[in-house]
């Protein structure tokens, strides 16, 4: 099941809101309330020209992401998941991709972030039924990386310490590029 369109873009939490460094807790009503939450929830994802995006993202801490992101393969993938379980891979499926990773959360800069290519999620659709969502690529990275903001994680947060710290600098020079830039009146030409 796919969203309807018509949701409410809401501001993204930014790195440092209490509600991204703590574990969401599971949704336990799967109403309409819920699905109002996700359609907001993809309206804010495409306003920020996002992949993914996590409740706690735009302030709800509840265990729900949702995403529209391809896989290595150029297939795009739409979808939500409700209390996501990212399930623990065998050591042969275990193959690590180091591409860069970016986060909403964390806006402009991006870093190499070891992970597994392949990821699996168990959880529910927005009507309480079972699903499982399978990934490889850009898309296994995409699962993982919404799953542990759910756990109160972002992806600095698995980076060594002067990593993440000059992606926070970096963030911040960047931030204070895009503030100059729009005080900085426009030229006639």
């Amino acid at each position: 099941m796919s969203h309807t369109g018509s949701g409410t873009v809401r501001p993204i939490t930014v790195v440092g809101n209490p509600v991204l460094h703590h574990p969401c807790a599971p949704v336990e009503k799967f109403d309409e309330e819920l699905a109002t939450l996700i359609d907001d929830m993809f309206a804010s994802m495409y306003a920020a020209e996002g992949v993914g995006l996590a409740a706690n993202q735009i302030g709800v801490a509840l265990r729900v992401f949702v995403y529209d992101c391809h896989d290595d393969d150029g297939v795009q993938h739409v979808g939500h998941v409700v209390n996501p379980v990212l399930a623990e891979l065998p050591p042969d499926r275990r193959h690590l991709d180091d591409s860069a990773e970016g986060c909403l959360s964390v806006p402009g800069p991006h870093h190499e972030l070891a992970r597994p290519d392949y990821a699996v999620v168990t959880g529910f659709n927005l009507k309480g039924e079972p699903i499982t969502v399978e990934g490889t690529g850009y898309f296994a990275r995409c699962l993982q990386h919404e799953s542990d903001h759910l756990n109160g994680q972002l992806y600095i947060d698995r980076l060594s310490k002067r990593q993440r710290k000059n992606v926070l600098a970096e963030m911040e020079r960047m931030q204070a590029e895009k503030a100059a830039a729009a005080k900085t009146p426009a030229t006639a030409e």
